[in-house]
């Protein structure tokens, strides 16, 4: 769960307004504001983060093409959180139950957190059964009234926009980048979801610019690339706004060193963050050729730059599991 700490001590460097010793400066943001989404892997840790620490996504969270919190841990093979299968919630769910308030966040937060689930009819990779499974172990522990599921007609296993970006696929393509032109805007839901009515997008020149900064030494974890990046609009610029966060997580083969700029820029995230206050943190997985026991006992390698999930880097379920703890700290 390092790559949970890692996040949040990210976000306390961006909650506060004194100066900070990194290159990410301080910027004000409010707490009760922050969330988080993700895509595939992305979106599995998602999960994870959403409720190992549902004391710091204060807002919730949104999944697209993702799974069940602590899937891979008992099934017989974490391919049974995949490929369409129906992956057993019954200890996952007792998990959730037995750890709440001790290994990580209480359970009953969740109650009142707002959450977004998003499928493709087409996915195939992960699909809409592994999703499902999802939303019935959450409906166990939520509010239906914060909870919403959205099935993408014709979607493969893909993340859904309404732009056309360059290299992008069409939506029944489930080929790098992953991105597609759906005719439904995937960031612009989900955020709308989690804040409520937004301003429009901006559709033109954005105001902001796009960071960059280390994610080595504090922010390092096992399977992070060295850089990550945030988008700041002009508005959050100035200590003066009160600014929401939010965290987008890629998927496999979707981080900067595989496909370059395309998932921070044709996701859509920046335009609707543009106009409606709002700072993106865009975390970066990387390839990683080192072999690592899963947690079938399997040994596999990263070598697509995926979220782990499956347990590579150390219990990813928990508030001090290898990639989570990269979010926290």
């Amino acid at each position: 769960m390092n790559d949970f700490l890692y996040l949040l001590d990210i976000l306390a460097v961006l909650a506060s307004l004194a100066p900070a010793q990194n290159s990410l400066g301080a910027y004000n943001v409010d707490p009760d504001l922050v969330s988080i989404s993700g895509f595939s892997s992305g979106g599995f840790m998602t999960v994870q983060l959403g409720v190992a620490y549902s004391d710091v996504f204060n807002v919730g969270f949104g999944v697209f093409a993702g799974g069940p919190y602590d899937c891979a841990r008992d099934q017989n093979a974490f391919d049974k959180c995949m490929s369409n299968e129906i992956p057993s919630i019954d200890i996952p769910i007792a998990n959730m139950k037995a750890w709440s308030g001790n290994e990580i966040a209480e359970a009953t937060n969740l109650m009142y957190r707002k959450v977004y689930m998003q499928t493709g009819s087409a996915d195939v990779v992960i699909g809409s059964n592994v999703m499902g499974q999802l939303k019935d172990q959450l409906q166990k522990f939520t509010d239906p009234d914060n909870v919403i599921y959205v099935t993408t007609s014709g979607a493969a296993h893909t993340f859904p926009t309404d732009l056309n970006g360059h290299d992008d696929n069409p939506c029944d393509k489930s080929e790098s980048p992953y991105l597609s032109n759906c005719g439904y805007d995937g960031a612009g839901a989900v955020l709308d979801w989690l804040y409520g009515a937004l301003n429009p997008r901006n559709t033109g020149s954005l105001s902001g610019r796009v960071i960059s900064f280390s994610q080595t030494g504090l922010y390092g974890a096992p399977g992070m690339d060295d850089t990550a990046y945030l988008y700041l609009p002009a508005s959050c610029q100035s200590s003066s706004t009160v600014c929401k966060l939010h965290t987008v997580l890629h998927g496999c083969t979707q981080g900067y060193g595989m496909i370059g700029d395309k998932f921070v820029n044709n996701t859509g995230y920046k335009q609707w963050a543009d106009t409606n206050d709002i700072i993106i943190l865009f975390p970066q997985a990387v390839a990683d050729n080192t072999v690592h026991k899963v947690w079938d006992g399997t040994p596999r390698n990263n070598s697509l730059g995926c979220w782990d999930w499956i347990g590579q880097y150390g219990n990813n379920t928990d508030q001090i599991g290898g990639e989570l703890s990269f979010n926290y700290d």
